[in-house]
């Protein structure tokens, strides 16, 4: 079982930045590939990032690419990531998830979810 704590969401102009964390329990955290989702009102869940467990091996969204950038401390089971240049169709609700070995972009293959944390970037 696995339980994951997000922060960092807040209101931002476009342009700026925001850095989200996720925060994980368990003693197996460095098994998991963990992703980062978002959902806009009246839209469906989409990939933004994942990163692997052990390897590290990173991949993003095409929206996200150059903008946005996933870590990981398995020494302290968090997940961070960083929003740059942040634009106001990045507004959404991010969610922190977590899937056994594999990092991937479908969000049905997630095992674990947080709560999700508020993203609004403002014009």
């Amino acid at each position: 079982q696995v339980q994951l704590v997000e922060s960092g969401g807040g209101l931002v102009q476009a342009g700026g930045s925001l850095r989200l964390s996720c925060a994980a329990s368990g003693r197996t955290f460095n098994r998991y590939a963990m992703g980062w989702f978002r959902q806009a009102p009246g839209k469906e869940r989409e990939f933004v990032a994942a990163i692997s467990g052990t390897t590290s091996s990173t991949y993003y969204a095409d929206f996200g690419k150059g903008r946005f950038t996933i870590s990981r401390d398995n020494a302290k089971n968090t997940v961070t990531l960083h929003l740059d240049s942040l634009k106001p169709e990045d507004t959404a609700v991010y969610y922190c998830a977590a899937n056994y070995l594999a990092a991937v972009r479908t969000a049905k293959e997630y095992d674990y979810w947080g709560q999700g944390t508020q993203v609004t970037v403002s014009s």
